[in-house]
């Protein structure tokens, strides 16, 4: 009896030892782009899924496979509003990385400032084991409301005798990374202060005093400056998409946003300058 129990003591040892082994073999990452976020943000990260062990790794036939926690600094667990989706199988050869991009957000209730630490786990079914990140940090930021403005949503072509669906357009000042500025959209009902969009619209001086004006299709347009002599002009849709950002220089007159005969709105004074980062994208020939 004492032989046997040592055997099967021994084979435990070293079914461990193996698991540990083949576990140090693989290895999980997060990253991501930024690390401060506002309540609301969409929160993008990238997993890595990176393979030493000289197997073929077969992962992501169930939804389980990859699976994430946050947790905040003070020590409270986020709650969860659903499950992130990664449902896709593949094949990860040995010496071979797998990238997996997904968004926290909305599958994580993260409405609190403070700081906070997201793992993530892969199961590995031909192991039965699981390979845990190490935690990565980032943080949800505070914002000050500088504007905002309630607007009606048009109704569905036929419908009639009802009430519009009044919606509210709010740009928010972030401070963060040691006393830059960010300016924010955010898109909400105005009745239950639900949140449909959270939007980055761009870093901005301390001075900028942003225009903010609604066009008749109920469109944002928003004007600030964000340099020393440059603006940034952005217009944004009831439904929280960009159509519309340019980049403006002080010449001889500032910057500013002015009506026109369709009830909308252009950019007057100062000269655009054509970047990379325009929407629409510019043709390539054209961009300096």
């Amino acid at each position: 009896m004492r032989v046997r129990v040592r055997q099967i003591f021994l084979a435990g040892v070293l079914g461990l030892g193996v698991t540990v082994a083949l576990r140090a073999q693989v290895s999980v990452e997060i990253a991501m782009d930024q690390e401060n976020f506002l309540a609301g943000e969409t929160i993008p990260l990238t997993v890595r899924v990176i393979n030493r062990s000289g197997q073929t790794l077969r992962l992501g036939e169930t939804p389980d496979w990859l699976t994430f926690a946050v947790a905040s600094r003070a020590t409270y667990i986020a709650e969860k509003s659903g499950d992130v989706p990664v449902l896709g199988p593949f094949e990860l050869e040995s010496g071979k990385t797998a990238l997996r991009r997904v968004t926290l957000t909305p599958y994580f209730v993260l409405t609190h400032a403070g700081r906070y630490e997201v793992t993530a786990s892969v199961r590995i079914p031909q192991w039965e084991t699981t390979v845990v990140s190490p935690p990565k940090t980032f943080e949800i930021v505070n914002a000050a409301r500088i504007w905002a403005q309630n607007f009606g949503m048009p109704l569905a072509p036929g419908t009639t005798n009802v009430a519009p669906e009044v919606r509210r357009y709010s740009l928010e000042q972030a401070n963060y990374l040691r006393g830059k500025l960010r300016l924010y959209l955010r898109l909400m009902d105005a009745e239950s202060d639900h949140v449909f969009k959270v939007i980055p619209i761009g870093g901005m001086v301390s001075f900028s005093s942003p225009e903010a004006r609604i066009d008749r299709r109920n469109c944002l347009h928003v004007l600030y400056q964000f340099g020393a002599h440059s603006y940034l002009y952005t217009v944004v849709t009831p439904e929280g998409e960009i159509t519309t950002q340019q980049t403006y220089e002080i010449t001889q007159n500032r910057p500013r946003l002015a009506p026109d005969e369709q009830g909308g709105f252009f950019v007057a004074g100062g000269q655009r300058r054509l970047t990379d980062a325009d929407i629409p994208t510019p043709p390539a020939a054209v961009v300096p």
